[in-house]
């Protein structure tokens, strides 16, 4: 199994309730492998969460990570608009490619 760590940070001043996106595993030939929902839970404001995930593949038989959108975003009044998808920065620090 391929266990896959996330960081995410919200930068936005208002804490996120629930940040669930909908995630494409492209496997080693570049097909899709895989499409699933990852539940980030709670993004507090100007915090720092580290999320894993784990799928039933080997990690080097995942050659991409397409994060397709957010499906579900939930939190205060106040929370802009499309909070969970607007100024996402993506980055790997692996040979795996990341997508947004």
């Amino acid at each position: 199994a391929c266990l896959l760590s996330f960081v995410a940070q919200n930068s936005h001043a208002q804490d996120i309730g629930q940040a669930v996106y909908e995630t494409v595993l492209f496997d080693a030939k570049g097909q899709v492998a895989r499409l699933t929902l990852l539940d980030f839970q709670d993004l507090p404001a100007g915090r720092m969460r580290v999320r894993q995930f784990q799928f039933p593949y080997a990690c080097d038989g995942i050659s991409r990570v397409l994060i397709n959108g957010a499906t579900t975003c939930t939190g205060g009044a106040d929370l802009p608009e499309a909070a969970c998808s607007r100024g996402i920065t993506l980055s790997s620090r692996t040979d795996l490619e990341l997508l947004g």
